[in-house]
């Protein structure tokens, strides 16, 4: 496992692989969510994968998010053959990459809220120390560790108790990772303001990037200013489309627009892409603005 955010180049992620799984037909209305394809259609995540790679993303976030030992015990899987499942997840990602140049594969490490299926990942507080929260990570986290990955995708955190309880993990195992946070304007999901949520991961050699993830548009920018100023690392943003997720239905406007690379990138984003909503068209047409972007910030 190794990955370093290059020095002179801006890098396209992927977007929503769920998004795009039900746009394809796939019924991931389960506790395990996209992970249940882990199990029953392993080629369509593969195929989701191969689109965002067609699309011009250069990094595959794995289809392990919501998936946990916990959750594939409930449906009957014992802990060996979830194993199996979580890497399989890095082995599709692997595949759709095709062995070609500059495509890595990203192991997503969700948070606890995920696993249990009830939104909690966008509230945290889960109730559970930092000691409790790493107990329970541990597991899937070393696994996915030493599954094939290029780096580990610690995302859609929610408050820095569970930020701290990733860090330390990912710096007892000794491998790269990004760090994460969803947002609402200026503080954790928690209510933590951002500038303490980063601080979690300062100084961390291990942790080779900070920024956001599903959170609107609109609360980016400051998010990248406040990353870059605490921690001084590389920037990551994916936020989705804007939409807002009630009582089963996606509502609201989509207010995601693939312009708005181009003053993330000025701001200091190193990393780029789109989570809940965000289709291999909007990642193609974010390649085509960053492109731009990238020649301007760093010719």
């Amino acid at each position: 496992m190794g990955f370093a955010v290059p020095d002179d180049t801006v890098l396209v992620a992927d977007g929503g692989l769920a998004t795009e799984l039900e746009a394809r037909g796939a019924d991931l209305s389960d506790p395990l969510w996209s992970a249940r394809l882990l199990i029953e259609a392993p080629q369509d995540i593969a195929a989701v994968h191969a689109a965002f790679f067609a699309a011009g993303a250069q990094i595959a976030t794995t289809a392990s998010y919501q998936a946990s030992f916990e959750g594939f015990a409930a449906r009957g899987i014992d802990r060996q053959a979830a194993a199996g499942l979580l890497r399989r997840s890095v082995d599709l990602a692997r595949q759709a990459a095709g062995g070609a140049p500059e495509r890595w594969v990203a192991a997503s490490v969700g948070p606890y809220g995920a696993a249990r299926a009830d939104g909690s990942e966008y509230r945290g507080r889960y109730g559970l120390s930092v000691a409790q929260l790493a107990a329970w990570h541990r597991p899937r986290l070393e696994v996915l560790a030493d599954a094939g990955a290029d780096l580990l995708a610690l995302e859609t955190v929610p408050d820095l108790d569970e930020a701290a309880a990733l860090v330390g993990l990912v710096q007892a195992a000794n491998v790269p990772a990004w760090l994460s946070y969803t947002i609402d304007c200026a503080e954790t999901r928690a209510g933590q303001p951002l500038a303490e949520a980063f601080a979690v991961a300062a100084g961390v050699p291990q942790i080779v990037a900070v920024g956001v993830n599903c959170c609107a548009p609109g609360d980016v920018l400051a998010a990248i200013e406040i990353a870059r100023e605490v921690t001084g690392k590389p920037v990551i943003v994916y936020p989705n489309s804007g939409e807002h997720w009630r009582a089963g239905h996606w509502v609201g406007p989509k207010t995601f627009a693939a312009a708005l690379a181009k003053p993330w990138v000025a701001a200091g984003a190193r990393i780029v892409g789109g989570c809940c909503r965000i289709r291999p068209a909007d990642i193609r047409a974010i390649t085509a603005v960053d492109s731009a972007s990238t020649r301007q910030k760093f010719e």
